[in-house]
């Protein structure tokens, strides 16, 4: 969802960035490339240790309640699709092809930006905060897998960012990804795009003739 679908990265960055500040950690280039496309808790985790606060000043829960506030504002005013992904979904759709939104965003985040993206598209939803880990690990692709009840090497996942990518390949979903903000290191089951303009059903099955 987050980079792929939706142009949203800049927009959490904003937000991560203004937390970082306001507990005292500087927000890197590389620490924010160490938190794109995690899920809430390993996210702030990497910032609270960026900024040395101790366990006992962690307050996961309130620090996300005001992040996500905060993200939804910025949603409000600023929120658009990436390049090709609307026609991806409408291509996907009229070949009956079933799709899974799997995204590391906790669930009242999702439930507003389907309202963008058209909840109808989906069969289902699987959100970070829903599975017992999120994205590096499998176990959110592993549902999505389960729900349209095929096995996770017969689907496909589209990605954008290194820790969601690292997810399919954990799973053993191949993927076509299509990196918005930092590189994703390459591996068997990945393969790459530029952006999702211009993609065709051949281009699905291709992935698949390749393994």
């Amino acid at each position: 969802m987050d980079g792929t679908l939706l142009d949203t990265e800049p927009l959490w960055g904003r937000a991560m960035e203004e937390f970082a500040r306001g507990i005292g950690a500087e927000m890197t280039p590389e620490l924010r490339n160490a938190t794109m496309g995690n899920s809430s808790v390993d996210a702030l985790t990497k910032v609270y240790d960026a900024a040395r606060v101790p366990e006992s000043g962690r307050d996961f829960e309130a620090d996300e309640d005001a992040m996500v506030a905060r993200v939804l504002g910025l949603f409000a005013t600023d929120l658009r699709w990436r390049p090709g992904a609307l026609s991806a979904l409408d291509l996907v759709a009229g070949a009956e092809i079933p799709m899974v939104l799997v995204t590391n965003t906790v669930r009242k985040v999702t439930d507003v930006m389907l309202e963008t993206l058209g909840r109808d598209r989906f069969v289902a939803t699987v959100c970070g905060d829903e599975v017992e880990a999120g994205k590096p690990e499998p176990h959110i692709y592993c549902r999505a897998a389960e729900l349209v009840g095929f096995c996770a090497s017969e689907c496909l996942a589209f990605e954008d960012s290194p820790v969601g990518a690292a997810a399919t390949h954990a799973a053993g979903v191949p993927a076509i990804v299509i990196p918005s903000a930092i590189p994703v290191p390459p591996k068997p089951t990945y393969t790459y795009r530029e952006t999702l303009e211009g993609l065709t059903l051949d281009d699905l099955a291709e992935v698949f003739a390749a393994r």
